[in-house]
């Protein structure tokens, strides 16, 4: 018998049965005992349409020809799962013929394939386009069931917990690339799994596959550090290179399934991502995820979940992390960030902050100072109102520290210079929110020779480090007169009044004072 395996399965759907067809079916109703059946009812023309059921591809039907011919297939993992089912379908069992397909293949799994780890990941891959057969079989069980009590015993087959160091995406996508060239294993991979490079990885597993594994793994108690380690993997493997390549070229080329894949995979990453207390997951990331989430029209609920973790742990963001594109944009090259979404992660952050430093609280008030000077910049439209309501809200994050307003002082200048049609009226308004008193030395310094503030502030800040000047003098001057009273107390014995050190700075308080005076007698003038 000289027929291609290749060409059996196709062959036998697309045309009749033929004088020539039926030497294949005998062929194959030795080892089969369904053929055998039909063929005994005398009803072949039965067989194109059962043949037609079978839950295969030709590359599986030319192994099971192979074995009917009495050759030596070989198994793997690869091609043991697809067989069980064809064997199964087929009725190749041992009633109908000794040493039969389906008990040789059933054995295979059991000893050689659900013992090992890449093994078992591989026959549950082949599972994909066959999962109901599979199910049925209980041999996509089987495999969850190893898997499970493999990562159970060493959770590391998941990842290595992710590192928590909030780098950037250059310089993570800089060492992707690196790794691709030098090693032709993703860098993701590498960094995240500790492991043996021949490991087969979890997250190469269709989501269907994927997702109620993981989920179940989680509900055996397998560690959720490695659980959440793998899921970020998992949607840094499929979700962003696909974003960055419809986000920088050309969203409209992405095809409906794509756009829904990518849907279906972050919600369901989102979904499984635990919400425990101290686990900590790069603010990074979880930013990217939500990027890519409001660009492919996640749901809701999964911006929701996404903004409340990133609340979280907003103090290890980065002002580049909350540039956050708006998606209501009117053309590619007008650049506007959508200020509601990072409204919603600041009211995240204060309403679920629970530590007793105010170290996180002085960490976001000044990201967010940061955050407002870029987009003062790079957002040649941002309307003064609602710049003044986001400096207001920078002013509401710091109180109740010592912070200074350096920070939004910066921004207001930005903001000053990139929009300099502004009246004086409405700068004056733009410099509202702004602490005179919580300014430095140095930036009062700058604000005083500073032409794109209104003069009313230029004065108002005079003043203000005219008092700071007044105040530290006055300082010094009682710290040199308790300096002498000390010399005094020590040298009674000579008898002798010493003088007291602190004329040098009155003199100095004098003159300084003088020239604060003119410069405000000339700026009242102006």
């Amino acid at each position: 018998m000289s027929t291609s395996p290749g060409k059996v399965l196709s062959s036998w759907i697309a045309k009749p049965v033929s004088s020539s067809d039926m030497e294949l079916y005998e062929l194959l109703a030795t080892k089969c005992a369904n053929i055998y059946s039909i063929l005994k009812r005398g009803s072949p023309k039965d067989l194109p349409p059962f043949l037609g059921e079978i839950p295969a591809n030709s590359k599986t039907m030319g192994l099971v020809i192979s074995f009917c011919h009495g050759y030596e297939i070989h198994l793997s993992g690869d091609n043991v799962v697809p067989l069980c089912c064809v064997a199964h379908h087929l009725a190749m069992n041992e009633t109908h013929s000794k040493i039969n397909l389906l008990k040789r293949a059933l054995t295979y799994f059991e000893q050689s394939v659900l013992f090992s780890w890449n093994q078992t990941l591989k026959a549950l891959k082949t599972t994909e386009n066959i999962l109901d057969q599979a199910m049925q079989l209980g041999l996509a069980g089987a495999c969850f069931d190893s898997l499970m009590a493999k990562a159970l015993s060493d959770p590391r087959l998941l990842g290595e917990p992710i590192n928590t160091d909030t780098s950037s995406e250059e310089e993570e996508d800089e060492i992707e690339d690196k790794d691709k060239e030098f090693h032709h294993w993703p860098s993701a991979r590498r960094r995240l799994f500790g492991l043996n490079l021949q490991n087969e990885d979890l997250t190469t597993l269709s989501l269907r596959l994927y997702e109620p594994l993981i989920c179940e793994m989680v509900k055996r108690g397998v560690p959720l550090s490695y659980a959440t380690s793998s899921l970020l993997n998992y949607v840094k493997k499929w979700v962003f290179p696909t974003f960055t390549s419809a986000a920088t070229v050309d969203k409209e080329k992405l095809s409906l399934y794509e756009s829904n894949s990518q849907r279906e995979i972050i919600e369901a990453v989102e979904r499984l991502l635990p919400r425990e207390r101290g686990l900590i997951i790069p603010c990074t990331i979880l930013l990217r995820i939500l990027k890519s989430a409001m660009f492919f029209n996640a749901s809701l609920e999964c911006r929701d979940g996404l903004e409340f973790r990133i609340g979280t742990s907003l103090h290890h963001a980065t002002v580049k992390d909350l540039l956050i594109l708006s998606q209501n944009q009117v053309c590619s090259r007008e650049v506007k960030y959508d200020i509601d979404c990072i409204r919603r992660i600041l009211k995240q952050f204060y309403g679920n902050y629970s530590s007793s430093h105010l170290s996180g609280l002085i960490l976001v008030a000044e990201l967010f100072e940061e955050f407002l000077a870029e987009i003062s910049s790079s957002d040649i439209d941002l309307k003064l109102e609602t710049f003044i309501e986001l400096a207001e809200l920078s002013v509401s994050l710091s109180m109740g520290t010592q912070k200074k307003s350096d920070g939004l002082y910066k921004a207001i200048d930005i903001y000053l210079d990139k929009h300099r049609y502004l009246t004086e009226s409405e700068r004056e308004k733009a410099c509202q929110p702004l602490d005179f008193n919580k300014m430095s030395e140095k930036a009062c310094d700058h604000a005083a020779k500073n032409e794109r503030l209104p003069v009313r502030v230029t004065v108002q800040i005079l003043f203000v480090a005219q008092m700071q000047l007044r105040d530290s003098i006055m300082k010094e001057v009682q710290g040199s007169r308790r300096f002498g009273e000390k010399e005094d107390e020590l040298e009674e014995e000579d008898g002798e009044e010493k003088v007291v050190r602190g004329g040098f700075g009155e003199e100095r308080m004098r003159t300084e004072m003088e020239k604060m005076s003119m410069k405000l007698v000339e700026l009242e003038k102006e």
